[in-house]
């Protein structure tokens, strides 16, 4: 089903301590939605708009649906705490509430992927089906030898004061199968200055906060307290040769198999950012779980 028409209405809603979070919400042409809603997460130092092209479809598919800029990141407040799991969740629960959602499909990638699994486990009540791209079985510690390691290794490029206009270049030439929301979206995950130069929306020190909760994170701990059905999206191939990392992923996919109480698993090979890459495949991927029919 192609894409509904759409338009994106940008809401503000409070969250946790005060806080107040961005949303957008695609509004269609047409009559409104009215299946489950669909509520979207997304990673690290990312933004709502890479759901764009997810959003627009799962519209035509007859789902509500919203994504959500996190604490410290895009349009969103950036206090300089609140960056650990509890605070997470029940900033999204407040994001329900302000919806006026009492269940919903929620998806997240990457590290916003361990987000929705923390929130599957504290409030399964609120979560109808979790849908990890490419994420929630993120362990970092399982990686890296110690913190000092991780952190040396995971602390991101500074790239303040680039052309927003270089940036673009790059985004086009690195995802040149990407539609144009995945691009644009992309886009979105910087400020563009009034010198026309850009700069991350979330600063290095909140963007390391979260890497060391992500180091202390163990999602195999949780697997056991999430009871509500979760679909897995990881972006690679199983069935090639097994360089280490992607043998890792398989191995930390095959423990959540094994652990949680009802799931399935679609590979895709692709990107990391699946989502901005294939939107309508996750969003068919997202209907799926929404009804339960994946994990029939």
């Amino acid at each position: 089903m192609p894409p509904a028409e759409v338009t994106f209405e940008e809401r503000r809603l409070p969250a946790t301590g005060g806080v107040e979070l961005a949303l957008r919400i695609p509004a269609p042409s047409g009559p409104a939605p009215t299946g489950l809603p669909a509520l979207l997460v997304h990673g690290l130092s990312s933004n709502a708009r890479l759901w764009d092209g997810v959003a627009a479809h799962l519209v035509g598919l007859g789902h509500p649906v919203a994504a959500v800029d996190q604490r410290g990141h895009g349009h969103s407040d950036k206090p300089d705490d609140g960056y650990d799991w509890a605070t997470l969740s029940d900033d999204l629960v407040a994001v329900l509430d302000g919806l006026g959602w009492e269940r919903a499909v929620v998806a997240g990638q990457s590290w916003g992927a361990n987000v929705v699994l923390e929130l599957a486990a504290r409030q399964p009540g609120r979560v109808v089906a979790a849908v990890l791209v490419d994420g929630g079985t993120i362990e970092l510690s399982t990686s890296f030898a110690d913190w000092p390691t991780a952190e040396a290794t995971l602390t991101p490029p500074a790239f303040a004061g680039t052309p927003a206009a270089d940036m673009e270049a790059y985004f086009r030439r690195a995802h040149a199968d990407w539609p144009e929301t995945g691009i644009t979206g992309s886009l979105g995950n910087v400020e563009v200055r009034p010198d026309g130069t850009v700069a991350p929306w979330l600063t290095l020190p909140r963007h390391m906060a979260i890497v060391r909760q992500l180091w202390e994170h163990h999602p195999p701990q949780r697997y056991p307290d999430v009871h509500v059905p979760v679909l897995m999206v990881p972006a690679g191939d199983p069935s090639t040769a097994p360089a280490r990392f992607e043998s890792a992923k398989r191995d930390a996919v095959a423990t959540a198999e094994a652990a949680l109480a009802t799931s399935a698993t679609v590979w895709i090979a692709g990107d990391h950012d699946l989502h901005a890459q294939f939107p309508d495949r996750i969003a068919e991927l997202i209907d799926a779980a929404a009804d339960g029919r994946i994990f029939s």
